[in-house]
């Protein structure tokens, strides 16, 4: 129910593009261009600026961003809130997950969910786990799934599972024929990092200390924003990583990578987030007990 032009400026906002907003709104792009102008002309400000390179947002389209975000995840509690009072499970679930979980654990939770509830519509943001949080206390998103436990105040976390993360190596890597690995034993090797922020940095920083070992002294060749990235070096020798048993399943099986435990095991739990304090929908109730339950099986 919320106001059409500020849909399509939230989408024209997040994508940074007419085209790809158009495509996303089953709209045209002069219908897009459109609303976008009608709705600058009705505040009397530019909200983005257009450049042969593409777009960007002025100033006052990063206020309006803002406000938008919140609004329409308003519009979406509203939503829900009247289909529970007419006891149907319907309405628009925001969810965010950590690049990792989101890739290679959510689908199977997601396409199952929609397959009891199919008229809930299921939106997925993925970020790292630091993003999440704060998109979380933003109030853009309902629940997330992260790495680690949440720092942030106001933010209520609850461990959903438990996951191992192991070295990760090509088959021909100097690192191959060891059946467990002291972290000791990996400070003269290259290391392929995750980014700063991500929840398998953090733990992996931690489980180094713990140790005795000081990140910075690690030979860190490369710092990696994706599990897939991570994959796709360390696949080619350039060095080892460290990463979820779950991320390196499939390369495993196929013979293209191995996975060493470390000695001692690191593991992590993994968390979902809400706000603590805010009106939780029985749609996100049921949601976070149905993840909860069917992620510990998946892990299990």
């Amino acid at each position: 129910m919320a106001d059409r032009r500020l849909q399509v400026f939230h989408a024209v906002a997040k994508h940074l593009s007419f085209t790809r907003a158009a495509d996303a709104l089953l709209m045209t792009q002069p219908a897009v261009t459109l609303q976008i102008k009608h709705l600058e002309e009705q505040y009397g400000t530019r909200m983005f600026e257009r450049r042969t390179s593409g777009i960007s947002l002025t100033a006052a389209g990063e206020l309006v961003l803002s406000y938008a975000e919140r609004i329409l995840a308003l519009s979406d509690e509203m939503e829900t809130r009247l289909s529970e009072m007419t006891s149907e499970m319907r309405g628009t679930l925001l969810v965010g997950a950590s690049t990792t979980i989101a890739e290679f654990m959510l689908p199977r939770v997601l396409g199952e969910f929609n397959a009891l509830y199919p008229q809930v519509r299921a939106r997925l943001i993925v970020a790292n786990s630091e993003s999440i949080q704060r998109r979380v206390t933003e109030l853009t998103l309902d629940v997330g799934l992260i790495e680690a436990p949440a720092r942030l105040p106001g933010l209520e976390s609850r461990i959903c599972c438990e996951d191992e993360l192991q070295v990760i190596c090509a088959p021909d890597y100097p690192l191959a024929g060891a059946e467990r690995i002291k972290p000791r034993d990996l400070v003269d090797y290259e290391f392929i990092s995750r980014e700063p922020g991500s929840g398998t940095r953090e733990i992996s920083d931690a489980y180094f200390e713990q140790h005795g070992i000081l990140p910075a002294s690690l030979k860190t060749q490369m710092e990696l924003g994706s599990p897939e990235a991570l994959k796709g070096v360390v696949a080619t020798g350039l060095g080892f990583a460290i990463a979820s048993r779950a991320v390196a399943e499939k390369e495993v099986m196929l013979g293209e990578l191995l996975a060493i435990p470390l000695d001692p095991p690191l593991r992590r739990g993994l968390y979902l987030v809400h706000p603590k304090d805010r009106f939780q929908s029985r749609l996100t109730a049921t949601f976070i007990q149905f993840a909860q339950s069917k992620m510990q099986e998946m892990r299990a």
